[in-house]
């Protein structure tokens, strides 16, 4: 793992891309990968520990991947909120969207957007889960743009950077405990990624069910 530590391009680009398919809805929470860029931030500050694979090669950099992040996160959900805002509830009725949104999902978001009203576009945000339909959800509500970025961006403020700032700052403890537990953390991972699979498909054969 140590050697993407320096190969700072790639982990950027795929901070970028995997902070998008969150947004999206992608069955990986987002904190996986901010508490992996985290680590290689780590990685990159202690070359005694992990050398580099030559003198001077570049590391990825904390304050810079803490930027992309926020940056990457934000822009993903204003993209969904802009997306809800021009197409509107007959989104949802697309047969290739319908699918994403089971019923009870939805009875949550709008329970949520009427109950806290724009602030909801920062509740989301620590909801995953909700993430994805609840930004849609609030386009569709056509809240203030200027607003949902406010909100959306103060709590992205709170919960992104913040992820990679304590990795990056506590990942010797991290790292150790990580080495003792590996097997144990992959077989979590790896359950949570089959968990959140099977969910997607489960709820993509009930909505089919449903619709016959």
């Amino acid at each position: 793992m140590s050697q993407f530590a320096y190969q700072p391009g790639m982990v950027y680009a795929g901070l970028i891309a995997m902070m998008a398919l969150s947004a999206v809805g992608f069955p990986l929470p987002e904190e996986v990968t901010l508490i992996s860029v985290g680590i290689l931030a780590f990685m990159g500050a202690h070359p005694a520990h992990f050398p580099p694979p030559y003198e001077g090669a570049p590391v990825v950099n904390v304050h810079t991947a803490a930027i992309i992040a926020f940056t990457a996160v934000v822009a993903s959900d204003t993209l969904i909120y802009v997306i809800g805002r021009v197409f509107g509830r007959k989104l949802l009725y697309h047969p290739r969207v319908h699918k994403f949104f089971p019923e009870h999902m939805m009875k949550r978001v709008e329970e949520w957007t009427h109950k806290y009203g724009a602030y909801a576009c920062g509740i989301f945000r620590f909801t995953p889960g909700l993430r994805f339909p609840g930004h849609l959800a609030c386009g569709m509500l056509r809240y203030p743009v200027w607003k949902f970025l406010v909100i959306d961006g103060i709590a992205a403020l709170i919960s992104v950077p913040t992820q990679i700032y304590l990795l990056a700052h506590y990942g010797e403890p991290i790292l150790k405990y990580l080495r003792q537990f590996k097997l144990v953390l992959f077989g979590i991972i790896g359950l949570l990624v089959v968990y959140f699979v099977a969910k997607k498909i489960h709820q993509r054969w009930s909505a089919r069910a449903a619709s016959r």
